[in-house]
Parts: C-alpha cells; structure tokens; sequence
C-alpha cells in the first residue's frame, strides 16, 4: 500500500499532463492545450491555462470551482489561436504564447538588464498571474487587465512609468476580443473614472470624496471590503480588497456597456449584480441636463435649472430636450456675492477643479469669494465632517442629486439670487 501510494504521489508531482495543481511554470516547462495542464493559485480560488469560445483559442484565467465559468483575464484576447495547437512557455526573459506554426502571438515583451538569475512565471493566490526572477516582479497580469478588477488589482495610473491600467469590454458574450466600452480614469487635480462608448463618453464616476466615487454612492454600502483611492507623486489608482474570503467580489464592463459590481456567496451560487452604471438613463447619463443644470428622479421633468439659473433655450427645455442647460439670470459682481447650498449631489465635473487639502470650509469659501472665476466649492473629503477646499471655476456641468447620498456643493449666486421668491399661490421658487 505504501509503495503504491508513494508511486502515485510521484506521477502527480512529476507527470506533466497531471501536474495540474501546481501554480508555478518553469523555464523548462511549458501549458498547452493538447497536454490539457493549467496552473492553480494557492487557495483554489482562480485557473489559469487555455479555453476555447467562438471557435476559438484563448489563454485565460477563470474562477476554479465556481458553478458558472467565469473569465477574469484574457491574454490573446485580440489575437485567438484559430485551431487547438497553442503554447504558453518562458521564452528567453518573456512569457509568449505560441501557435501551431511556433508563431507568438501574445509575449510580454519585456527587456531585461540582468539576466543572470531564471525566470519562473507564478499564478498568485488573488489571481495576480506574474514573472520573476531573484529581484522580484518583472512582469504582472494586475497590470494589464481585460474586462475585470479583481481584489488588490488596481485601475488608474502608475505616475512612476506612465502605464494607465483601464478596462475594456468584451465584444460579445462569447468574443473576448476588444469591445465597444471602456473604464479608464482621467489624471486632474481631482480625478475621476469615465465610461466611454468608443470615443463618447458614457457616464462619469464623480470625484473621489474619501468614501466613495460621489457618482456611485452605492459602492460604499458592502461592509465586507475596504476601498482605497491612492493619489500622490507615485500614482493615481483605486482598488478595494475583500474582509471575507469566502465572499467574491469584482468590478466588470460588459458588452453592452454596464459598469457593475458583481458578488458571489456561497449560499447563492450565482454572480448578483449588486450595482450597475448607468441604470437609470434619465440621470445617469453624461451631461444629460447640460451646464449649470441638475438630474433628480424625484422631479418631473428630472432635470432642473440650479437656483439663480433659467433654461437656455425655453422651447428645447419644453421639449424635454436638456442639453443647452441653464444660464445665469443674474450676472456675478465679484462683490457682495453669495451661495446656495445643494445637498447630496453628485459633484460637477472637474475639469477646471483646483484643490487644496490642507484648508477647511471656511477658508475654502473664503478662497472662492476671492476668484471671480469660482462658480462652486465643496470638501474635498467628507470624511471626519469634511476636510479639504475644492474650487470650479468655469461652467457646472453633469450635476446630480440623490435622496440620501452624495454630498454638499456651494454654488455661487449673485444676492439678488439668493433671495426666496414666491409665486402667486405662496410656493417658495428660486
């Protein structure tokens, strides 16, 4: 009995078609798809090796032991194996996938100033899958995503090397390949996700306020992560991480261009679509209600002029057409100005955003007097009671309001804007 099992552990560990449990590829070793070998992360959790759809080869990594097979990577996504003939192995100081002709059609390109130690390709136990040698990461699958964020994986830039990690759709649901939408971040004083269809942009993710994206308010609800937002010198990057192991989670674009948090539970045994944006086309899409205009659901028509403003074309706004927005009815003085607060609101772009994180409220509102060009202000952080002066100083544009959600924005009005007004049944107007 001990011989045969002392036999049997031997073909597992040594027997290259059966070494499918191990996570690491050497220079002498090689995945492909007749040998049928895949790599698994520590934990079980992600798998790594060749899939075929739509007639086609891929490598890619999946879920392991989910009921439902879902994709999380894709290295070839637009360069497929036509037929069942493919390679993945160490070639040189690159990982490269090879087809039936020994052809590459994925490599990691890299070059290498020290060549002296080997280089062994590692699935890592978040889904990380990476190349090293003695020095650390030469390469890293987290830096180059398809489709998805996982936990630890980063979206937004690396300031050091100017890589600008992003994400881009599938073009079907069979069709890996790259598609139609993509979710990248733009660099500014305050930065900020967009969804884009092509060359138009979608759907904006509001500024970062500590918390949250003031745009997805719902993805500060799951007790069972922590989020991070991280600017500074070195990079400009959001990622979250998962305090239950047991709970998967990650951030998707799909092919028809929704931007969603998915979770799988183990009582469940199915991906919920816990939010998704946009979901509701009457505010959530892209400067919808025009400059100096807000979305609110909870209005009829949903867009709204900000106080102090009047549509700026009377008969599109009565058309239900909103993009010209709102223009000021009285004209700023620079002196003797004011403002009105609008509270849970999703913040203006910030294109012409200028922010100082060392100054409060007073001071901001201060600072914001004293620019003619400021049109607005708000914390920069809600967090400990709000923290941080952000300023506008052009146009407002892409504002939103939320029952409960967002935050406090200051809009500056002229005084006599600033005055309630009522109509001739006793309604408070603007």
């Amino acid at each position: 009995t001990f011989s045969f099992l002392l036999v049997f552990v031997v073909m597992i560990l040594f027997h290259p078609a059966l070494s499918m449990y191990f996570n690491t590829l050497s220079s002498t070793e090689s995945l492909s798809i007749s040998n049928n070998r895949t790599l698994l992360s520590p934990g079980n959790v992600f798998e790594l090796g060749f899939f075929r759809t739509n007639s086609r080869w891929y490598l890619g990594m999946w879920y392991k032991e989910l009921s439902e097979k879902t994709y999380v990577w894709v290295a070839n996504r637009d360069n497929p194996l036509a037929n069942a003939i493919g390679t993945l192995k160490i070639s040189g100081n690159n990982l490269v996938v090879l087809d039936h002709s020994n052809k590459s059609v994925w490599s990691t390109n890299l070059t290498r100033e020290n060549e002296r130690s080997p280089v062994v390709a590692e699935l890592l136990a978040n889904g990380n899958f990476v190349m090293r040698d003695s020095s650390g990461f030469l390469w890293q699958s987290f830096d180059y995503p398809t489709d998805t964020l996982l936990p630890e994986m980063k979206l937004g830039y690396d300031l050091k090397t100017g890589l600008n990690r992003f994400l881009i759709s599938w073009r079907s649901l069979d069709d890996p390949s790259s598609g139609n939408f993509s979710y990248s971040l733009e660099k500014r004083e305050l930065p900020e996700f967009y969804l884009y269809k092509g060359d138009f942009r979608v759907h904006r993710s509001g500024p970062w306020n500590g918390i949250a994206f003031s745009g997805i308010p719902e993805d500060q609800q799951l007790s069972y992560m922590v989020y991070n937002f991280t600017e500074n010198r070195d990079e400009a990057a959001y990622t979250f991480r998962m305090t239950n192991s047991s709970i998967y989670s990650k951030l998707t674009i799909n092919s028809e261009g929704r931007f969603q948090r998915l979770t799988w539970t183990p009582s469940s045994g199915a991906w919920n679509v816990f939010w998704s944006s946009p979901v509701n086309p009457e505010c959530d899409l892209y400067m919808i209600c025009g400059p100096y205009a807000y979305c609110d659901l909870n209005t009829s028509p949903s867009c709204n002029c900000i106080q102090g403003f009047n549509p700026g074309d009377v008969q599109q706004w009565d058309l239900r057409d909103w993009t010209s927005g709102c223009i000021r009815r009285t004209r700023l003085r620079c002196s003797g100005d004011g403002f009105t607060r609008m509270k849970n609101m999703k913040l203006p772009e910030t294109t012409m955003a200028i922010v100082d994180r060392s100054i409060g409220m007073k001071e901001c509102k201060k600072r914001c007097l004293s620019d003619c060009n400021c049109t607005a202000f708000a914390n920069a952080d809600v967090r400990n009671g709000g923290t941080g002066c952000a300023i506008w100083t052009a146009q407002l544009d892409d504002v939103r309001n939320y029952g409960a959600d967002g935050q406090d924005l200051y809009v500056r009005l002229a005084a006599a804007d600033l005055v309630k007004r009522r109509n001739a049944n006793g309604k408070i107007i603007s």
